[in-house]
């Protein structure tokens, strides 16, 4: 029987903001290396064990489920590392973990394919592979015997920003260090007085979010349990729209869909049922899913007096601090116990103990309507980026950044024209019946109301500097006539 890694690339971008934005959520950072959290999620069962020889586990190629405005990211990202998609399903809207797993486990049974599906989220920390492949395959066993498995990491203190699995009795173990046990409850997360009595009872651990069962399993019981749910789920599959590697489910029937979680959903209910159905497995290989800043500071590399340091920073009597620079300088002096995060947009300083109450500043730039919950400087598109340099009354100055092969649509725009000069490499313009190369340092101007198309045919990044001018410029005056991407 095969094994799906199935990989949820949701995220509001708000818990490491401001490096995180809605449209560029944690995932995509590159936080601990040079991948991405979701890139190393992608490779996290490469290795032996999984090829499908000498008995290994046969493995699939991975299946992604996203919000339709980040789908790019995760194919660009996913192309970067050579790592070859099975699909990525497309939420019009995120209804949480019980929705996304629903559809994957009917897009896989649809293909007369019923795989133990291994569910992940994008944004953790794994940083011992070798023990959670043990665990993979420990759970792998139960999952074939119709078990429904959770993953649940071994306490190292008394965490009240975790919610808690109550074992039960052992079911089976595997080389003393992954045993399966009965799940005897769900335990929301707890007061600091609570977190440290579970740490000494030795029998509950913190909830990964990591679940493993059979396609068929998981839509029998979350259609026993939550039918609703399964309903609306199987009329977005069944009525969704594959457009070559992306499957866009159907926004009306997905959006009718109840919103809930795999824990309450389902495996709650099963923990209270006398069939042992549902088990987890015990996992200690170095579990973060970085749900703050705070986390960040933990898992980087401190100096003496504490501080983890990145970019342009100079401190002078800071201590116990996470002090992060992307384009200026930062200078601190005498602080102790702070997050301090520089983008090219945002400043933003925190007491470290107040980390995990980042969302809050995201409740405010909502109700003042600011970009910056959105969008860095930096927007990213399917044919690469553009960054605001300048923007004033009535013009807007920006740098694109055109990947190689890649080229933007075929346009028009009503109240703006643009002035292109190029900086770096060779375009190819469409400008009205005319097409023609430009190198570097030559430009060209584009009238209001004039197609025009940008493209780079070449194997070098193309950078242009863009200067806008018109009576209103903003990102929805624009009228496609041809798109590779499939954009309206």
């Amino acid at each position: 029987m095969s094994l799906c890694p199935v990989i949820l690339a949701g995220g509001g971008g708000t818990r490491l903001w401001p490096l995180s934005r809605a449209h560029y959520p944690k995932q995509f950072l590159r936080l601990f290396g040079k991948n991405s959290m979701l890139q190393e999620t992608l490779v996290r069962l490469d290795g032996p064990g999984f090829d499908d020889m000498d008995g290994n586990i046969p493995l699939l190629a991975p299946i992604i489920v996203c919000n339709e405005v980040h789908r790019f990211l995760v194919a660009d990202q996913a192309k970067e590392i050579n790592k070859v998609l099975q699909s990525i399903i497309l939420e019009p809207e995120g209804r949480n973990t019980a929705p996304a797993l629903t559809v994957v486990a009917r897009a896989l049974l649809d293909k007369a394919e019923d795989a133990v599906m291994v569910m992940m989220p994008s944004d953790h920390i794994i940083s011992e592979l070798t023990h959670f492949q043990d665990a993979i395959k420990a759970g792998y066993q139960m999952a074939e015997q119709g078990y429904l498995i959770t993953f649940g990491i071994k306490p190292h203190h008394a965490e009240t920003a975790y919610g808690y699995i109550q074992c039960g009795e052992t079911l089976n173990e595997l080389h003393g260090i992954n045993k399966i046990h009965k799940i005897q409850g769900f335990k929301e997360k707890p007061d600091a007085q609570l977190a440290q009595k579970y740490l000494d009872s030795g029998k509950h651990l913190w909830n990964s979010g990591i679940f493993m069962m059979k396609a068929s399993v998981w839509c029998r019981e979350i259609e026993r349990l939550q039918a609703d749910i399964y309903s609306a789920c199987l009329q977005a599959y069944e009525k969704g729209k594959a457009d070559k590697l992306f499957y866009r489910l159907d926004k009306d029937a997905f959006t009718r869909c109840r919103s809930d979680s795999i824990d309450y959903a389902v495996m709650e209910k099963l923990s209270n049922e006398e069939a042992p159905l549902s088990a987890v497995v015990a996992l200690d290989a170095g579990w973060s899913d970085i749900g703050a800043w705070s986390a960040v500071w933990e898992l980087g590399e401190q100096d003496k007096d504490g501080n983890v340091i990145d970019g342009d920073v100079i401190q002078i009597g800071t201590s116990n601090s996470l002090l992060k620079s992307e384009h200026r300088l930062v200078a601190v002096l005498g602080c102790d116990n702070l997050v301090i995060v520089e983008t090219a947009d945002v400043v933003m300083v925190a007491s470290k103990d107040k980390a995990q109450e980042v969302k809050e500043i995201i409740s405010t730039l909502e109700a003042r309507q600011r970009e910056e919950r959105l969008t860095h400087r930096r927007v990213f598109r399917p044919w690469g980026y553009y960054e605001t340099v300048d923007i004033g009354e009535h013009f807007q100055v920006k740098r694109i950044t055109v990947n190689p092969g890649k080229k933007l649509s075929l346009q028009l725009h009503h109240k703006r024209a643009e002035h292109w000069v190029v900086v770096n490499g060779t375009a190819t313009v469409t400008k009205g019946e005319e097409v023609f190369s430009l190198s570097k340092n030559e430009s060209t101007y584009i009238p209001i109301e004039v197609k025009h198309r940008l493209e780079n045919a070449t194997d070098q990044p193309l950078e242009i500097i863009e200067v806008q001018s018109g009576s209103y410029l903003g990102e929805d005056d624009i009228e496609r006539f041809e798109d590779d991407f499939g954009r309206e």
